[in-house]
C-alpha cells in the first residue's frame, strides 16, 4: 500500500513539473512571437526595421496654432520637417574598402532634417518618415529644439547668419534674409560637428572651430529655427574661408 502512495506520489509531482514547464515554455513563446504592426495599411509581423543607412522617425505633429495665437486649419498647417529616432539601421559600408560608418543617430534622439528629404510611411496610423543619415541637419535630446540641446553631426558646421538690415528707397528697413538679394554666406561658427569620414572609415578633423567667422557658397546650407532665431547648417565642403 506504501509502496502505491509512494508511485502515486511521484506521478503527481512530475506531472505538475511537467505542466509548469509547459507552461513557462508557453510563456517565453509569447514573449518570442514577433509584435503585429500596420504599415501603409497592410498588416505585418515584427519591427519596422530600417536598411543600410537610413533613418526611422516619427514626424512631430504639425503647428496648428501660430505665436499670435491664430489656429491654423487643412494647408495652412505648418508641416514640421523633425521628429523622434525611432530606429536605426547599420551604417553605410564603403564600396571599396568595406569601411562601415557609423550612424550619427541613437533610438529617442530629436532631429531635423531637409524639406524635401525624406520617404513617408504610415505605422499604425502615426507618420513616419524614413531618411537617410545625410540627411539629418541637426540632432537634439528632450523635448524641445534649444541651442543648448542641439548638436550637429558628421562635417556639419552650425552658423549664426548674418542679417543686416538694408533701406528702400521710402525709408522702410529690410533684413537681407528677407529680401531678393542673394542669401548671406557669411555668419559666425556657433557649434561644429565631430567630423566626416574617409574612406578607411577614420573621422577627418574639421578645419573650423566654435566662434570662428565663415564665408560660404551662396545658397548653400539649409536654414533651422532655434528659439526664434535662425541659423544656417552647412557641410565643411561648402566653407570657401574662415577669419
Amino acid at each position: 500500500m506504501m509502496r502505491v502512495s509512494m508511485r502515486i506520489l511521484c506521478l503527481l509531482a512530475g506531472a505538475q513539473a511537467f505542466s509548469t514547464s509547459r507552461l513557462h515554455a508557453t510563456r517565453s513563446l509569447a514573449t518570442q512571437q514577433p509584435l503585429s504592426a500596420k504599415v501603409d495599411g497592410r498588416t505585418v509581423e515584427g519591427e519596422v526595421k530600417p536598411t543600410n543607412n537610413f533613418i526611422l522617425v516619427k514626424i512631430a505633429d504639425a503647428v496648428e496654432q501660430t505665436e499670435g495665437g491664430i489656429l491654423l486649419t487643412g494647408k495652412a498647417k505648418i508641416k514640421k520637417t523633425e521628429g523622434t529616432v525611432v530606429s536605426v539601421g547599420p551604417g553605410k559600408t564603403h564600396p571599396e574598402t568595406g569601411a562601415v560608418f557609423d550612424m550619427p543617430v541613437s533610438s529617442g534622439e530629436g532631429v531635423v532634417y531637409g524639406k524635401y528629404d525624406g520617404t513617408e510611411i504610415d505605422i499604425d496610423g502615426a507618420k513616419h518618415t524614413l531618411i537617410r543619415d545625410d540627411d539629418v541637419l541637426v540632432k537634439f535630446k528632450g523635448d524641445k529644439l534649444t541651442l543648448d540641446t542641439v548638436e550637429v553631426v558628421r562635417d556639419a558646421v552650425l552658423v549664426q547668419v548674418e542679417t543686416k538690415e538694408r533701406a528702400t528707397e521710402g525709408g522702410i528697413l529690410i533684413a537681407r534674409s528677407s529680401s531678393s538679394e542673394t542669401k548671406p554666406s557669411t555668419g559666425k561658427v556657433v557649434k561644429v560637428g565631430p567630423g566626416r569620414y574617409a574612406t578607411n572609415g577614420e573621422i577627418m578633423e574639421m578645419e573650423v572651430s566654435t566662434g570662428d567667422y565663415i564665408k560660404f557658397r551662396d545658397y548653400a546650407g539649409n536654414e533651422v529655427e532655434i528659439d526664434g532665431e535662425e541659423y544656417t547648417v552647412v557641410r565643411m565642403l561648402d566653407i570657401l574661408a574662415k577669419f
